[in-house]
C-alpha cells in the first residue's frame, strides 16, 4: 500500500474521525480540570498507535500506519477543535 491510499484511507475512517470528535468534545468540556494541549496530544497519540494495533492494514506496515495516523490525527483534531471553537463562540454570542 503506497502512501497515498494509506492517507486517504485514515483519512475517511469513520471510527478514527469519531475517537477524534470526542477527543475533542471531552478535551473541551474538562479543559477548566485537565488543560487542552496535554489531553489532546494524548489522545492524537493514542488513537494513532490503537486503530493499526487493533485493526492492522493489509501491505502497510505497523509503524507506517502509526506515522500517518499521527499526521492525519493532528490535522483533523486541529479542524474539529477549531469548527468546535466557532460554534461554541457563535452560540454565546
Amino acid at each position: 500500500m503506497d502512501l497515498s491510499s494509506l492517507l486517504i484511507q485514515q483519512f475517511t475512517d469513520i471510527f478514527r474521525l469519531g475517537l477524534l470528535a470526542g477527543l475533542v468534545y471531552t478535551t473541551d468540556r474538562t479543559r477548566h480540570q485537565t488543560g487542552v494541549l496535554l489531553p489532546l496530544v494524548a489522545g492524537v497519540v493514542f488513537v494513532a498507535f490503537i486503530i493499526p494495533t487493533t485493526m492492522p492494514q493489509p501491505g502497510a506496515s505497523h509503524w507506517q500506519s502509526v506515522g500517518v495516523g499521527l499526521l492525519v490525527n493532528a490535522v483533523v483534531a486541529a479542524l474539529f477543535w477549531f469548527a468546535w471553537q466557532a460554534i461554541s463562540k457563535r452560540q454565546q454570542g
